[in-house]
């Protein structure tokens, strides 16, 4: 059966409801106008997102917005050393049934559609990876019994810097599970400006509900129908390619490559991005503007470039330069950069 593409009718009324969305978190968070485009972006591909950033500059805040802002159901889990899987994905308890004394499976936080998982490299690697199948699947599986989760089931996840005490690096398995990870930036000193202004200490922001939980269904369904050209594809897939080692000059400092699912992602990321810009298609420009968020998290420098002082964003916009819109196009070193993660 033929797949039939979002109108433009369709797509220019979903662009007002996500303009409106974008415009309340906007007043959530201020000044992080980009980041707030490319958590929105994320959240209509259906993806997960990691933020990364230091203590007090509004990641959970913005997470705690946009739960509001959708009406969906959230919960909290503060990651900590002793947490342990069951505590997120909950555990048998023996009750009482009319069958006489059973265990009955009592769901843990993780059955919800917004998951917020605070600090989330502050917990052990075992608790982490409780995460994976709930992040892939959406659902999981205790003591040989599979529930499924609510949809849609989204993991916003906030992490300290590594290099700060107490942390976790998160293994690459949960990783690649991420749609994106985008670093939470501090603020300008205009922007601290206006947030003592508008802000007291301990006072939560006020956040209105835009997006009812249809209108965010249709918008799930639409981005789906945007439409990938052969080409665009085509580019994704030799982008994601040139990650390899040996397969470009960029990959020359890379220890392991991306995943196909790196190319999923960058295709429904592209998709969001032109549903949130109005347009009916997925562009070449709309797939630059999600690669660094899409692959920094997803490539694995070795020791040398590591030594060196590059970083996982460096490569990744080196290899944006040099692979092609086109496979028989030379590089272009003077396009645009895409926006940071």
């Amino acid at each position: 059966m033929s797949k039939t593409y979002a109108s433009d009718s369709e797509v220019a009324e979903a662009a007002n409801h996500i303009r409106a969305l974008r415009a309340e978190l906007n007043n959530v968070l201020f000044g992080q106008e980009e980041l707030v485009d490319l958590v929105v972006a994320g959240i209509l591909s259906r993806g997960h997102i990691l933020l990364e950033g230091l203590p007090g500059l509004g990641k959970t805040e913005l997470v705690k917005g946009l739960s509001k802002a959708l009406q969906l159901d959230t919960k909290r889990i503060q990651f900590t050393p002793d947490l342990l899987p069951g505590d997120i994905t909950g555990n048998p308890v023996l009750q009482e049934t009319t069958q006489g004394r059973e265990f009955v499976f009592q769901p843990g936080p993780l059955f919800t559609n917004l998951c917020l998982a605070d600090e989330i490299n502050r917990a052990s690697p075992k608790t982490q990876s409780a995460l994976l199948e709930a992040m892939q699947e959406r659902r999981v599986t205790v003591l040989g019994e599979t529930h499924t989760l609510p949809d849609p089931f989204f993991v916003l996840a906030t992490q300290n810097p590594i290099e700060l005490e107490g942390t976790y690096p998160l293994p690459e398995a949960q990783l690649d599970r991420f749609l994106f990870k985008l670093e939470v930036r501090r603020n300008s000193a205009s922007v601290l400006e206006r947030i003592v202004n508008h802000r007291e200490l301990g006072v939560e922001p006020e956040t209105k509900r835009v997006v009812s939980r249809e209108i965010l269904n249709s918008l799930l369904t639409l981005v789906r129908r945007i439409y990938l050209p052969e080409v665009v594809a085509n580019y994704i897939a030799r982008l994601v390619d040139a990650t390899h080692p040996g397969q470009s000059e960029a990959a020359a400092g890379i220890k392991y490559g991306s995943s196909p699912r790196a190319a999923l992602s960058l295709a429904a990321a592209a998709k969001s991005k032109a549903l949130m810009e109005g347009r009916t298609n997925a562009s070449f420009e709309d797939v630059r503007a999600v690669a660094v968020p899409v692959l920094i998290h997803r490539i694995i420098l070795d020791y040398n470039t590591r030594i060196d002082g590059k970083s996982n964003r460096d490569v990744v916009l080196e290899l944006l330069r040099e692979v092609p819109f086109q496979a028989d196009e030379a590089p272009n070193t003077l396009r645009q950069e895409p926006l940071h993660a």
